[in-house]
Parts: structure tokens; C-alpha cells; sequence
């Protein structure tokens, strides 16, 4: 009893003479401290009990910093690292409303609180050790755990509140809520909703920016009916919505490609006595620059300035990064240049579309002349600078470079983000590499990195490639039930994996599921869906899709309408193909050289040459663009009906517009020659190319001779008795032996091969005759090299 007696009035002591030191101001406090530090040391319970100080607790400051000091003096005390001195100190520090102070050691402590010991003596406060938390110290708790990136440990505290009977602040409402519904999980948006409802219950009077959060959630969703319900409700309340409110939902139904909708929410908007600002314009700039409506875009800046809003860096950037994803690049360079003579300083993310436009159209030497030039206007490169750098050496399997780019990255004050994992898991699934790929996604988690939708679509795509659709299948079930944010391109990917794949059931079963859970298709799912019924010989389920996107009012691009126009001509309903091609032109659709190029081959194939060389005609007259396929289409249907001097005017008119013939080209004319049995003109032809120097090394292999010349070969025969018309079965070994022949330079054996069966009367695969002549006029190059 003596001895207790002893030492508390040693502890008495001795916390009397460090609350009288830490009163004054005369010694500063670390020197006049170091005398205790062998007594804090040997009894932590004396730092408890100077933070809890009455005295002391006048002086929130002093407390602060003997706080500080003992953490920084006692690091492996196991005092230090449990809350309790945080509930000493909390009380003085709010009581005297320094609030960022309160935040600041909150969030310190959260950071290497793994066991979330903190959380836990939050909810469950004991008696002895810490009172039951108040309001103040809830509130500040809240942000500093959504400050933390824990907005679901935040979540909890607020239900605490809500059990406490406690209002909480309307500001710790809105931090809560914002944190919630822009963390990567579909779970989280839910849960903002439930917590409006209970604030209100509460007490709490939301405001505008309430709303406004809880409507970006929404078009996070793309549930735009439930954001425009939230608009419904504003009223209720007594707030009005404001520019952030419509914004918010037309940036959402822009990048969405729901224009229609759009321009409708503008027109109401203007009703409400609410005026366009420059977010609205360059959202509608963004929204028509991503479907490709550049000169729309261009008429939305012209507007803008004639409502005397100038144009901004982000406005010319959105345009520009519009050509840059049409490969337009030197109209994007351009723009810049235009950029720096108004005076608008192109910026990083000027630079980085641009480069990054260049490294994906193959102008790499233009891509670095931009980065060297970047750094000359001062322009520092930033994380996705670095990203960009990362994607380009992952494309061209440089993975040494990758490593030294990521080093680069991180001396340079950026660590590895989501964008960089999702590249790199990207390479290694391109690469067939999945057992890197998931330990990339092992690393992300290490690093703090949640799996997004990105990384999973990437695998997803990757398995569905694969035809490994049980286990895609898996994956995004999983994904789902582990609250992962799943989008409409998760459902899209597997839906197209498994149309791939012919599984038509399990295709429509997704899109039904996708539907259940409120996830709504953009353009882009409903062209994957739309373009899996069509090859699946479902056209008019395709025109029932393309009928529903119109009415969600999404505009449907060059691909909804190819893809449909497509489905027809593979049924064979050619004429249907075009009746669907004039009533969507009647309805704006450009066509373009796909869709020509679509329509020109269902002709050919069906012997309506006349038509489609008509077709082809009007195409020129007016302008259109075409590519090597639109002349490669013509070249093969006048050849099939032995038009062959029509055939090589077309050939002629082809290099015109310097568009180089390919092997698909020749294989068409020659096929055609030697189906017609003109072999001598055939290798005559062949040899005329060769000294124009036009072939080099005709990649002209066994299997893609035949698939690329018989399969579009009339039936009858040919009118020639020097022309094989059928090939006889026994005479599939000797064709091999002969290519095989061509391919290992041993022409004249093979040509002695040749000329016996010749004798013999045997019949060759078509095919051989193409392998035979190119080996032939390979030879007599090499012959001729080495005359000279």
C-alpha cells in the first residue's frame, strides 16, 4: 500500500512539473522535456494523463506539439500507435474549432492504422479509455476518412450519428456522399442514395450541391431518368437546379452519343432561365467531336463566340483531339499552332493528344520531335505523358523500355497508376501471357490500385479472344458480386465473344441481364449486339435494336448502319440491303467506302456486274472516297465474268490515285486468267509486274491461293484445254511436293515435276500453277541480279 501510495504521488509529482512546463513559454519545449523522457518512456500512461490535463487543455497548440514530440521520440511505444491519445487530444483541439489540426493527426493515424483500431473504438467507445465520440469529433472523422480514400469506414460513422441521434454537419453530408458515389463500385452509389434519406430523417437541409452530387452518380450509371427525377425533386426543398446540374447530365448523355437527348435537356435548361456557360458549350463540342461531327463541333465554337464566351485551352483540346482520333494530324498540328497565335498556350494535354495520336497512327518520329518541343515551350510532362510513353513500347513489345520509362516515371514524382497497370495487364493478355497479367492485377491491389472497369474489360476481351467463355463468364460474376464497378463494355465484350462463338442464347441472356441490372448500352454495345444478330443471320431482330436505340435517343454512326447493311447482303436479301441504305440516307446517315464497299461486293457476288459498276460511277461522280478494296471488288467481278481488259483499265485507273495493288489484286487477275486457261498470259502479266518492280515477294502461299482465287472462281468450266478445270484428288500429293519445292528454291525440280505429269495428263490444283510461276519469276530475278 506504501508503495502505491509512493508512486502515484511520484506520478502526481512528476505530472505536475510537466504541466508547469508545458504552461510556460520561457524554455523551448523539446530541450526542456528530454528530464522526462526516462519516466514517459517507463510509464506510458503519463502521456495519457498530460493530454488529458484540464489545465492544459486551454492550450490546444502546446498540446499539439508535445503530441508530435512524443511520437517522434517514442516511435516503437505501443502507446503511440493505439487511439487513446487521440481521445486525450481531440476534445481540446475541436473545443478551440481547429479543425484542420483535428483532420490532419486523424488522417496521419489512418494511414498506418491497418487494423483499424480507431474505426473501431469510434463505434464501440469504452468508458474507461474513451468517451463516447461527439458530433465534432464525427464530422471530423467522417472527412478524414474519405480524405483517406475509406468513404464505406466513413459511411459506418455516419450510421453511428444516425443511432446517436446526432445531426451531422450538411457539409460532412455532401463530403460523405461525393466520396461515395465517385469510389470505383456500383455498391457505393446505392449507399449514397440510402444516406441522403437518412440525413434527411436527421434533420439536414440539403442544397443544390446535394443534389448535384447525388445526379452525377446517376449519369455515372447512365440512369438519366433517375438524374432527372433528382431535378424533380430539388424543388421539394427549396433549391433550384444550376448550370453544374444540367452540365452534369449533358456531359454524361454526350459521351454516351445521345445527342438527341441532349439538345432536348439544352432546350430545357434555356426554359428555366438558365444560360449556357463555356463548360456547356465544350461538352457539346466534346460529345459531337467523339461521334466524329467535327464541323457540328466547329458550328458549337462558333456560337460560343458569338455569345462573347471565347474559346479555352480545353475547348480547342477537345476539338483537336476530334481529328486527332480521325488520324487527322497534320489539321491537329495546325489547330495548335492556331491555338498559340491567339494566345491560348497549348498545354500538356494539347501535347499528349497529340503525341499520342502520332505513336497510334505510325508517326513515331513526329511523336518525339512533339516531346522534344513540349519541353522547349516548358510544358512538364505529367503521369499520362509517361502513360502514353508506357502504351507505345508495350505496343511494339519493348518491355525493357517499359521498365526504364516507369523508372523515369517515378523520378519524376508519378507513381504507376491504374493506367499504367491497365496498359501493361493489356500487353501481357495481347501477348497470351494471362499469368503476368493476373500478377500485375496482384500488384495494383499491393499498391492500393482497385481493379476498375479498364483492367477488367481488358481481361475480359482477352479470355472472350481466347474462347475461354466459361471463365470470362466467371469472372464478371465475381466482378459483380465483389462490387466492382461493371459497365455496359463488360457486358458488351462477352456478349460479342459469344455471337463469336455461335452461343446466340447466352448472348441475348446477357443483354437481358445488362437490362435487369439498369447498366444501359451506349452506341457502341448496341452495335455489338446489333452486328452479333446480323451474323447470326437474325437481321431483322438487328432492325428491332437499331429501332430501340432511336428510341433511348442514341444516335447510331457509320457502324450500326454497315453492320445492318452487312446482315442483309449476307442473307442474300441484296435488294433489302438497299432499301434499308435509302431510307437511312433519307434520314442524315453519310454513307461511306465501307458501305460502298459492302454493297459493290454483294453485287459481284451475286453477278449483278451491271449494277455495281452503275454504283461504282455515281460513287466517283460524286467525289467519295476509295480505298484498294473498292477497286480489289470491281478488278475480281469483271474477272469472274472474263472482262479482262475492263479489269486491267480499272488496274491502271488504280495506280492513278495511288492506290497500290496487293496481293488480293493480282491473285484476282490471275486466278481469273488461268481459270479462263490463259496460263501463258498469266505469267506474261505476272512477269510485267515484276519489272515494273510492283510485286517484290508475292506472299503467295498454298492455302491463301485457294482461298483467295477459287473460292470466287466461277463454276464452268474453263475454255481452254491447256487450263486444269478440275483437280483430281490423287494429284493433291504432287501439288504439295511442288510447293513444297518453290519454297526451298528448288525450282527446276519442281518444274521437272511439272512437266512429267503434264505428260501424264494429271491435273493440278489451281493453286500450284500460281506457286509454280511465282518460284519461276523469283528465279529468273535472282538470275538477272546476278547478270548485273
Amino acid at each position: 500500500m506504501a508503495r502505491t501510495a509512493l508512486a502515484e504521488l511520484s506520478d502526481k509529482i512528476m505530472l505536475e512539473s510537466l504541466t508547469r512546463i508545458l504552461s510556460s513559454n520561457t524554455v523551448p519545449l523539446q530541450e526542456s522535456l528530454i528530464p522526462f523522457i526516462p519516466h514517459l518512456s517507463n510509464d506510458p500512461s503519463l502521456l495519457l494523463s498530460v493530454l488529458s490535463s484540464p489545465s492544459l487543455a486551454r492550450r490546444p497548440t502546446t498540446l499539439l506539439s508535445f503530441f508530435k514530440w512524443a511520437k517522434a521520440t517514442f516511435p516503437l511505444s505501443h502507446i503511440v500507435h493505439s487511439p487513446r491519445p487521440l481521445h486525450c487530444l481531440l476534445p481540446s483541439l475541436l473545443s478551440h474549432r481547429k479543425f484542420p489540426d483535428a483532420k490532419s493527426i486523424l488522417c496521419s493515424f489512418i494511414a498506418s492504422d491497418s487494423l483499424s483500431s480507431l474505426h473501431y473504438s469510434l463505434l464501440h467507445p469504452k468508458k474507461t479509455q474513451n468517451p463516447t465520440p461527439t458530433r465534432e469529433l464525427l464530422d471530423t472523422a467522417i472527412g478524414a476518412y474519405v480524405h483517406c480514400c475509406r468513404p464505406h469506414h466513413a459511411a459506418q460513422l455516419f450510421y453511428k450519428m444516425k443511432r446517436m441521434g446526432i445531426k451531422p454537419n450538411l457539409l460532412t453530408c455532401n463530403t460523405l456522399l461525393n466520396a461515395l458515389v465517385r469510389y470505383p463500385s456500383s455498391h457505393s452509389i446505392h449507399q449514397a442514395n440510402e444516406i441522403f434519406k437518412e440525413m434527411v430523417e436527421l434533420g439536414v437541409k440539403p442544397n443544390t450541391r446535394t443534389f448535384n452530387i447525388l445526379i452525377y452518380g446517376c449519369c455515372l450509371e447512365c440512369k438519366f431518368k433517375d438524374a432527372l427525377e433528382w431535378v424533380g425533386k430539388m424543388g421539394e426543398f427549396g433549391c433550384l437546379p444550376d448550370n453544374v446540374t444540367y452540365n452534369s447530365i449533358l456531359d454524361a448523355l454526350c459521351k454516351k452519343g445521345r445527342l438527341n437527348e441532349a439538345r432536348d435537356l439544352l432546350i430545357d435548361m434555356k426554359e428555366k432561365g438558365l444560360f449556357p456557360n463555356r463548360n456547356t458549350y465544350n461538352i457539346l463540342v466534346c460529345g459531337y467531336c467523339k461521334v466524329g461531327w467535327l464541323k457540328e463541333a466547329a458550328t458549337i465554337i462558333e456560337l460560343m463566340t458569338q455569345n462573347n464566351l471565347l474559346p479555352d485551352v480545353w475547348t480547342y483540346n477537345m476539338l483537336l483531339g476530334g481529328l486527332c482520333k480521325e488520324g487527322r494530324i497534320v489539321d491537329a498540328v495546325k489547330l495548335r499552332d492556331q491555338m498559340e497565335n491567339l494566345k491560348l498556350l497549348p498545354d500538356v494535354v494539347t501535347y499528349n493528344t497529340l503525341i499520342n495520336a502520332c505513336f497510334e497512327w505510325g508517326n513515331s518520329s513526329e511523336g518525339f520531335k512533339l516531346l522534344e518541343h513540349m519541353e522547349e515551350k516548358g510544358v512538364k510532362r505529367n503521369a499520362v505523358t509517361h502513360n502514353i510513353m508506357v502504351k507505345r513500347f508495350c505496343k511494339e513489345g519493348k518491355m525493357y523500355e517499359v521498365g526504364k520509362t516507369i523508372d523515369k516515371m517515378k523520378e519524376s514524382g508519378f507513381s504507376p497508376d491504374s493506367v499504367t497497370y491497365n496498359t501493361l495487364i493489356n500487353a501481357y493478355c495481347k501477348a497470351g501471357n494471362m499469368g503476368e497479367a493476373f500478377r500485375m492485377m496482384d500488384a495494383m491491389g499491393r499498391d492500393g490500385l482497385k481493379m476498375n472497369s479498364i483492367t477488367l474489360n481488358t481481361v475480359l476481351h482477352t479470355l472472350c479472344s481466347e474462347k475461354k467463355l466459361t471463365e470470362a463468364d466467371q469472372l464478371l460474376e465475381s466482378a459483380c458480386k465483389r462490387g466492382y464497378f461493371v459497365d455496359e463494355v463488360s457486358y458488351g465484350t462477352l456478349i460479342t465473344g459469344h455471337f463469336k462463338n455461335e452461343k446466340v442464347d447466352r448472348a441475348l441472356k446477357l443483354w437481358d441481364e445488362m437490362k435487369e441490372k439498369e447498366i444501359f448500352p451506349s452506341i457502341i454495345t448496341y452495335n455489338c449486339m446489333i452486328g452479333g444478330l446480323c451474323q447470326s443471320g437474325k437481321t431483322d431482330q438487328a432492325i428491332e435494336k437499331l429501332n430501340e436505340l432511336l428510341e433511348f435517343g442514341l444516335v447510331p454512326d457509320q457502324t450500326t448502319y454497315n453492320v445492318i447493311i452487312h446482315g442483309y447482303c449476307q442473307e442474300g436479301e441484296v435488294e433489302k440491303a438497299f432499301q434499308f441504305h435509302n431510307k437511312m440516307v433519307e434520314k442524315s446517315f453519310k454513307p461511306d467506302v465501307v458501305t460502298c464497299n459492302i454493297l459493290l461486293h454483294a453485287l459481284c457476288r451475286i453477278g449483278m456486274l451491271e449494277k455495281a459498276l452503275k454504283l461504282f460511277n455515281t460513287w466517283i461522280s460524286k467525289s467519295k472516297e476509295v480505298d484498294v478494296v473498292t477497286y480489289n471488288t470491281m478488278i475480281l467481278g469483271l474477272c469472274k465474268e472474263r472482262r479482262f481488259e475492263d479489269a486491267f483499265d480499272f488496274l491502271a485507273e488504280m495506280k492513278e490515285k495511288k492506290l497500290m495493288p496487293d496481293q488480293y489484286t493480282y491473285n484476282a487477275i490471275l486466278g481469273a486468267l488461268m481459270e479462263a486457261g490463259r496460263i501463258n498470259e498469266a505469267e506474261e502479266f505476272m512477269s510485267r509486274m515484276v519489272e515494273k518492280d510492283e510485286i517484290v515477294d508475292l506472299p503467295l502461299k498454298l492455302h491463301k491461293a485457294e482461298e483467295t482465287v477459287v473460292r470466287e472462281a466461277p463454276n464452268e468450266a474453263a475454255s481452254s484445254s491447256r487450263a486444269p478445270n478440275e483437280a483430281d484428288s490423287s494429284s493433291s500429293a504432287y501439288s504439295e511436293q511442288i510447293s513444297e519445292l518453290c519454297n526451298q528454291g528448288r525450282y527446276k525440280d519442281a518444274m521437272d515435276i511439272f512437266d512429267q505429269l503434264t505428260q501424264k495428263g494429271i491435273i493440278l490444283n489451281k493453286s500450284t500453277y500460281i506457286v509454280l510461276m511465282n518460284g519461276l519469276i523469283k528465279r529468273r530475278k535472282t538470275i538477272s541480279k546476278a547478270a548485273h
